[in-house]
Formats: C-alpha cells, structure tokens, sequence
C-alpha cells in the first residue's frame, strides 16, 4: 500500500533464465474519456455539403416576400435579422439564425459593404431550440464568393 491507502498490482515477468521477477503496474486509476470538441450546429449541416469552407462573414437578412401575382419577382422586406455565414460552398451559404425559415424560402443577404448583395432559396434547415441553422442556394451567379487555392 502506498501512502494514500492504494495498492500497486504486482505482475510476474519471466527471464530467460527462468527467474522470475515482480514488475509492479502502476496505480489503478478512472479518467474522463475525450469527448469531442461540441461543434455548432451549422457545422453539423455542413457536414452534408462536401464543398463546404468556414467563412466568417457577417450579413444582414430578409425573407423576400412575392410581389403581387408574379411567381418570379419577390419585393424585399425589411433586413430583420443579423447574423453569420459560418460555412460557403461555390453555391451556397449556411448560417444559424432566429428568424423562422422554411424550405424553399428566399431570402436576400447583404454585407456591410455591398460585396454581397444576393438572393437565395432555402435549401435545408435544422431546428434547434431558439435557433434556426440554415442552408441557401444563391438563385444567381456570384463571382469570386469563395476561392479556394
């Protein structure tokens, strides 16, 4: 027994000679498992999108609404939400927020500076308790959005 009342195991090696010798193992201990670094939810759908690059890019959000009759114009409600483009593909943004969105959905994206200024279709969305994680496909070209080297 050592000083904190635990006992070493003791395992027999065995020498060529035939002698055999004690090799104490070390303390019997428990400790914690790894666990996995808790990623965000976007992260979790970005697992579906193989093309997917972090990004941090904040932008300001509007659901579009249809304008009148016509299927292909939307008017543009107010920008109601900011929040984060955490991950990019070539075609598509995805991005955590507390507006209620749904598939198909359009919405435009707006930086700060006028850069991106675009609309998009919801393709995907996961709900989470007070957050909505979504991903949008742009409905026209976007050049230069990401560049991958």
């Amino acid at each position: 027994m050592n000083q904190l009342g635990q006992s070493a195991y003791a395992c027999p090696i065995h020498t060529s000679l035939g002698q055999e010798i004690f090799n104490r193992l070390p303390y019997q201990a428990t400790a914690p498992g790894r666990t996995p670094q808790i990623a965000s939810a976007v992260a979790g759908l970005a697992r579906f999108f193989p093309d997917a690059t972090p990004v941090r890019m904040p932008v300001q959000l509007a659901r579009t609404q249809p304008a009148g009759d016509s299927c292909s114009e939307h008017s543009v409600a107010d920008f109601t939400e900011s929040t984060v483009i955490e991950f990019g593909t070539p075609r598509e943004v995805l991005f955590a927020c507390t507006t209620p969105l749904e598939f198909a959905d359009v919405l435009r994206l707006r930086n700060s500076d006028g850069s991106l200024d675009i609309e998009a279709s919801v393709v995907a969305v996961q709900y989470h308790p007070g957050t909505t994680v979504v991903a949008a496909r742009f409905r026209g070209e976007v050049p230069n959005w990401i560049v991958k080297s």
